[in-house]
Order: C-alpha cells, then structure tokens, then sequence
C-alpha cells in the first residue's frame, strides 16, 4: 500500500498534465484561427474601402448603414456656423481641433461636415464660407461616447469624439439630421481648417498574432512530449 502510493500520486499528476497541456494547446490553437479569421475579415475590409475610395462620389443620402463608411458623396447647402462644434483632434499636424459644422442641404436634410483640422491657436480664426456651397469627401460613420479615454461633456462643450446624435441634440439641429458625417477633402492650400487628413491606413497584424499563437501551441506541445518522454524513461528503469 504504501510502496503503491507514490506511484498513484505520479498518475495522477500526469494526468493533470496532460489535461492541462491538452487545454492549452487547443486555447492557443483557437486564438491563432481566430486571428486568421479576423485577417481574412480586415483584407476583405481593406479591399472595400480601397473600392469605396476611389469609386465616382454619390450624393449624400439622408441616412447611412454600415457598408458605407468611407463612401465619397457630394452634398450642396450653406453652413451653420454659429451651431459648429470643435472636437479634439490629434492628427499628423499634431494635436488640434476637428471643426464640425451643421450643413442645411439643399435636399431637406442637415448633414454634420468635418471641415478639418486647425491648431488651438487657430480655433477662433478659420474660414468660415457664406451661401450656397458644395462639399465633396468621405461618410464617416457616427463616433458615439467620447475618446482618448474620455467622455463627451456637451454641458462644459467638451467634445473628444464625433458623436452625431449627441453633437446635433446640443446644438439644436433641425430635424432630419444624417446620422454620419462626412469627412470633407482638402481645400486651398494654407487655408484653415485642413481638410482631407482622414487616415485611410489599418493595422493588419493578425498574421503575425496567429504565428505568434500556433508557436506558443506547438512550444506547449513540444514540453509535454519532453516531459512525457523523460518520464517513459524513468519508468522503464
């Protein structure tokens, strides 16, 4: 009985290790299929709005879904200008503001355009267009609740993210508004804001994690086969 002991107690450890490096191995698999799923999901993202980008622009409708974020669209109106808004920006040009203004189409409708950038030195001093215009960019799809680890405070008018809904309440807008914006092209040079700084590139490195997964998987595997050998060994003796 007591001879017996120590060798039930090496049982029950192996197969507790073997469950263990079983558990493992499959957890470690299934995160490197996932990442090869979510690799197939941004190369077919990237692809269409690599399409979307550089297809004929639209005209702004009156509401946008999913699939249609980074769409060039047209839209024609005249600004509201004492209802725009300035949303913390940090851009390539360095840290700033986005100035969104409410347009009044000509279709019924009142769409929020990001205008683009300007510095904070340059937030009470951007151009600000009269009448009848016409903007062309990119539908960019709402931004609700805030950003850079912050919240939206529409009471102190903070604003840290592009949150349509919330942005329109605060200034009133008139019924119907766009629940997207449309992020606006470039405009003259020097001219502020600047428009047409919309990061069009996405990290894809979902390759390298499922690599990194299926190494870790078959390093686990790899362990116990070590493990289990040299224990065979030991017992043979």
């Amino acid at each position: 009985m007591t001879a017996d002991a120590p060798r039930r107690r090496s049982a029950g450890f192996l197969i507790g290790f073997t469950i263990a490096a079983v558990l493992a191995v499959a957890g470690l698999v299934s995160l490197g299929v996932w990442q090869l799923n979510r690799l197939t999901w941004k190369r077919d993202l990237i692809a269409k709005v690599e399409s979307r980008v550089h297809a004929a622009p639209i005209a702004a409708p009156s509401a946008a879904g999913p699939n249609d974020a980074y769409r060039r669209v047209t839209a024609s109106g005249h600004f509201l200008h004492d209802r725009a808004t300035l949303v913390q920006a940090s851009t390539v040009r360095g840290a700033g503001y986005w100035v969104l203004t409410p347009l009044a189409t000509d279709r019924g409708f009142t769409l929020l355009v990001n205008r683009g950038f300007v510095p904070p030195e340059g937030r009470m001093r951007y151009g600000q267009p009269i009448g009848r215009i016409r903007i062309r960019g990119l539908m960019r799809l709402t931004e609700p609740g805030g950003g850079f680890l912050r919240s939206n405070d529409p009471a102190a008018n903070r604003w840290y993210s592009r949150d349509v809904t919330a942005i329109a309440a605060a200034r009133r807008l008139r019924a119907p508004v766009a629940n997207y914006f449309i992020d606006a092209e470039r405009g003259p040079p020097d001219a502020l804001p600047v428009g047409g700084l919309t990061v069009l590139r996405f990290p894809n490195s979902h390759l390298s994690y499922a690599l990194t997964w299926f190494a870790l998987a078959a390093l686990v595997a790899g362990g116990y086969m070590v493990v289990m050998r040299h224990e065979w060994k030991e017992r043979r003796r």
